[in-house]
């Protein structure tokens, strides 16, 4: 059943994506939540929302070339790492000053630090996020993906910078990789070809990201009461399998189109359990209640902007 809705979902995120398929399969899924539907399906929409969605995960990580964090340099790096903790710090405190809950912040932190609904995807099962929790980071990331894809490269032609610094910040601000090749291309071609190998390097970053969040979840759990500590169930696996797809595309002869067949597969999986996650969804309920997200999505999108623009600005890059 996820997989049908992931068909047109998938077709026209290729045709459109800036909006992307991820987005579209989550709406269609919410939509046809409203009908009535066999128990049947019950099962295979869990198994596609929890598993299916960490299997994805590693498959993407055959798109992902780990030379790519050496030729972006060190300069580079010591940015993405201040654009990182300014958005984590942000949605912490901006999320606790609106009133939202722990998942959510931490869902739209990872989503604007690292890379959009990819970050969300691999966050989501480690930190034990309900469905509606990813529904409200995915929409909020989606909504700034669409603004920045249009909005960033005016306001770089508007103050002037060169195609160096637009790709750093457009690859370190931006959050999904298709609003970063949107955006990067739209001001040059070279722009484009260094926001996107920033935007590669900073996916990485889902690696120490979940690590550090599934020793969090599991203390704070073993604290609470809500369950003891125990290294080998909280440990991401999955995020291990991603490693070892990046070092074996990385370093291993594997035939290019195998690769892409792979990597596009975890992607298609993505949008199937997008749509397996819409289907568990409440829209009305979302809705009501998607100020408070928004809001935050939207402080974290300008403060990690702007922490971009100054780390630039200060170190000379």
């Amino acid at each position: 059943m996820t997989a049908l809705i992931a068909v047109p979902a998938w077709l026209l995120g290729s045709a459109f994506p800036v909006v992307g398929s991820p987005v579209l399969g989550i709406l269609f899924g919410m939509l046809l939540a409203f009908l009535k539907r066999p128990a049947l399906f019950d099962d295979g929409i869990r198994y596609t929302s929890k598993k299916l969605l960490q299997y994805s995960i590693i498959l993407l990580g055959f798109e992902m070339n780990l030379f790519h964090v050496f030729e972006v340099g060190g300069q580079t790096l010591i940015l993405m790492a201040f654009t990182l903790t300014a958005a984590f710090v942000t949605a912490y405190f901006a999320g606790r000053a609106l009133g939202l809950d722990s998942n959510t912040k931490t869902l739209i932190g990872v989503g604007s630090a690292i890379c959009g609904g990819s970050a969300i995807a691999a966050t989501a099962p480690v930190i034990k996020a309900d469905d509606e929790d990813v529904a409200h980071s995915i929409s909020t990331i989606f909504l700034f993906n669409v603004i920045a894809a249009f909005l960033f490269p005016f306001l770089g032609h508007l103050m002037g910078m060169s195609d160096h610094s637009f790709g750093l910040w457009a690859g370190t601000a931006v959050n999904d990789t298709s609003s970063v090749v949107a955006a990067g291309y739209t001001y040059s071609n070279a722009a484009g070809n260094l926001a996107v190998i920033v935007k590669l390097t900073r996916t990485l970053m889902i690696v120490p990201v979940t690590l550090v969040l599934a020793f969090y979840t599991s203390r704070k759990n073993a604290a609470s009461g809500k369950g003891s500590y125990d290294f080998k169930k909280i440990f991401p696996w999955f995020v291990l399998g991603f490693v070892a797809a990046s070092v074996a595309y990385t370093f291993l002869p594997l035939p290019a189109a195998l690769c892409g067949f792979l990597s596009q597969a975890g992607k298609f999986m993505i949008v199937m359990a997008m749509a397996a996650i819409g289907l568990n969804t409440n829209l009305i309920k979302l809705v009501k209640s998607g100020a408070k997200p928004i809001l935050l999505g939207f402080i974290c999108w300008v403060v990690l902007s702007l922490t971009s623009l100054g780390v630039q600005y200060a170190l000379h890059l």
